[in-house]
């Protein structure tokens, strides 16, 4: 069978994984403010409590789905993960579609959140592990930028199908959702798999083979080629003696300290308030004072930005770092929060009981320019995170850990994302509903707070190889000092201008050399 070989073809089909998270983003934030979800579900008037709950059933799976990816993915590949994930998110799709109340909708969406738990874990694994060094960030932020032309794709596709005055006006969105999934399923069959884990399992031919295809044109005597195999086999080397990871050993040793990062970036990257932005943008924009199908455009434009603003993040992921986005995006994203939460209590007042149009959630009503001051810092918000914590987000966690932790790590990791994903879908409502605009101010202290996190502990992976990472983290380089990876020209493959020159052993890492030396002697 044929197999595809362009990082960017490859890369293009395993991040539609991320564009079915973007999918159920939409499609959920489109039609809770129509008439016809409204009707059909709750007889009129939506109760913030039952909301959350349908809301954070996606994410409730997703956190199920997340931890059981790293055991799959070790057993089975991170493609054939992907795939398996491909097809649970067609029987959710097929749930939710056919829902005939509240419960079925539920069931249907945490089916759905098994499937984009897995995939969400092991697309940005997979990435990682073909990618090359120089465009790894570039590379797996693409994932990010799925899951915004997943959102507003899904969205245009809502707000089209709200002129529909029956249940298709929900029911079309989320059929329409099976089509990723299907082309997910299909193109999975004709990329390769990964070589460290085709490694990991003993399996050298298949490993050299793949390569060769990515980084040598199909040629195995490729300078490039040898290199990555010579890191990737001492590596292995190191960690043969041991079995596949458990669970309980990334909390243990030095492990623990990585573990800790990873988990506190994807924690991080909820706690920045993204989620009151996208699953409820109808409810802060109906506060602002708009009305009716003007609602929905202006909830549109948001997710317009989201995407065009990922665009930037993938050029200079990799040439700024992760630590200096991480710093950019939070810093600025607790501008946008405080401000909104000024406007809001200086230029608002709560609205009459049972909220507005009979959302408890939009629970107070912002007067003159200071609404369209805070559409616009909601905007600028989105932006923000659309360019920084986004994509880095995702890129950061695969990069932390050895081939061996890696699955595992990362899948718990992504667990701790979607378990504060559900926590929050399921609190925002009511604390829309109870505490109005001092919601943002609870964000925004979490972005100063995180900004002080990436500072003090989050070290520099960007430019180096995964076997580099792993070199930089046992010799204990203090996190500010850790600074990005250069590689040179001459060390890249044909597509990026030059060859490698042939060396010793073809590692760059102090830490594998020295075990070349001993296996020498």
């Amino acid at each position: 069978m044929y197999v595809i070989s362009n990082f960017y073809f490859i890369t293009g089909i395993a991040v539609i994984g991320g564009a079915l998270f973007g999918f159920d983003i939409a499609a959920m934030s489109a039609v809770i403010g129509t008439d016809q979800y409204r009707e059909y579900f709750f007889g009129g008037s939506i109760s913030s409590t039952v909301q959350g709950g349908i809301t954070s059933a996606m994410p409730g799976g997703a956190f199920l789905g997340s931890i059981a990816s790293g055991f799959l993915s070790d057993a089975m590949g991170r493609k054939f993960s992907i795939q398996i994930g491909a097809c649970i998110w067609l029987i959710g799709c097929t749930l939710s579609c056919a829902s005939q109340n509240i419960a079925m909708l539920i069931l249907g969406r945490l089916v759905n959140g098994l499937a984009v738990g897995i995939c969400s874990a092991q697309v940005p694994v997979y990435v990682s592990e073909v990618a090359r060094s120089d465009i790894r960030g570039r590379l797996v932020g693409c994932q990010q930028w799925a899951i915004t032309w997943g959102i507003m794709i899904m969205f245009y596709i809502s707000f089209g199908c709200s002129y529909i005055k029956s249940t298709a006006s929900f029911r079309i969105p989320w059929g329409v959702q099976m089509l990723p999934a299907t082309s997910l399923l299909i193109g999975c069959m004709f990329i390769p798999r990964s070589p460290r884990w085709l490694a990991r399992k003993g399996r050298w031919q298949e490993a050299e083979d793949v390569l060769a295809l990515l980084h040598g044109g199909g040629d195995k005597e490729h300078p490039y080629v040898r290199q990555e195999m010579s890191e990737i086999r001492i590596m292995v080397e190191l960690e043969k003696q041991n079995a596949d990871a458990t669970i309980w050993e990334i909390f243990k040793g030095p492990i623990l300290y990585r573990t800790h990062i990873a988990i506190s970036t994807q924690v991080w990257s909820q706690l920045t308030g993204v989620n009151v932005m996208m699953y409820y943008v109808t409810y802060i924009f109906k506060m602002a004072g708009l009305t009716g199908s003007t609602v929905l455009v202006s909830s549109s434009i948001q997710y317009v930005i989201n995407v065009v603003m990922t665009i930037p993040a993938l050029y200079f992921l990799d040439k700024a770092g992760r630590r200096r986005t991480f710093l950019a995006g939070s810093l600025l994203m607790a501008t946008w929060l405080f401000a909104n939460a000024g406007l809001m209590a200086t230029h608002g007042n709560p609205a009459p009981p049972g909220g507005i149009d009979g959302i408890p959630a939009a629970s107070w009503i912002v007067h003159g320019p200071a609404s369209k001051a805070l559409i616009a810092s909601s905007y600028l918000f989105v932006a923000s995170f659309a360019c920084t914590w986004g994509p880095a987000s995702w890129v950061y966690p695969p990069e932390l850990f050895s081939q061996r932790h890696r699955s595992k790590a990362v899948s718990f990791a992504v667990s701790c994302n979607w378990l504060f994903n559900f926590a929050l879908g399921y609190f925002v409502p009511p604390a829309f509903q109870n505490i109005q605009w001092k919601v943002y101010i609870i964000f925004g202290v979490f972005c100063l707070a995180m900004s002080i996190h990436v500072f003090l502990a989050f070290p520099e992976t960007a430019g180096k190889t995964l076997e580099e990472v792993e070199s930089m983290f046992a010799e204990h380089v203090p996190a500010w000092k850790t600074r990005v990876g250069k590689t040179k020209d001459s060390e890249l493959p044909p597509e990026s201008n030059g060859t490698v020159p042939p060396s010793r052993s073809g590692s760059k890492s102090p830490e594998l050399d020295r075990v070349i030396d001993e296996k020498e002697v």
